[in-house]
């Protein structure tokens, strides 16, 4: 009987182990979604173009989805966590908790284009991750 246990527990691991985390639902990304660009509206968007075509009210300011298109957004939950530190003095040093900066880059990722559309002309983007 301790056999057979050993043998079931190894083959649930084994299992664990090749299928990995389970991802999000849909609901749950939308809901970081909807709780990032309300952080964006709320923290940012005096300065920032927030949308995916509003105007930036900041001239050094870049909108969030030029933001999106520059950089990974995997790249920025560091600095979110330790403080954005920007080449501009009129920006204010933000400190985010975890749960705001997965919510925050949520809505980031959702400003890049959909995977297979085509740029303007003379313009290339990042495909959605």
């Amino acid at each position: 009987m301790g056999e057979r246990r050993y043998h079931v527990a190894l083959a649930m691991w084994t299992l664990a182990i090749g299928i990995g985390p389970m991802p999000a639902s849909a609901d749950a990304i939308s809901d970081l979604i909807v709780r990032g660009q309300a952080l964006a509206a709320e923290r940012c968007a005096r300065c920032h173009g927030t949308g995916d075509k509003d105007p930036t009210p900041h001239a050094s300011a870049p909108p969030f989805r030029v933001v999106a298109e520059r950089y990974p957004v995997e790249h920025l939950a560091e600095a979110l966590a330790e403080g954005i530190v920007s080449g501009h003095p009129d920006m204010p040093l933000f400190v985010m908790s975890t749960g705001e900066i997965d919510a925050f880059l949520s809505y980031l990722d959702s400003l890049l284009p959909p995977a297979g559309s085509t740029p303007p002309a003379g313009r290339a983007f990042p495909q959605k991750r």
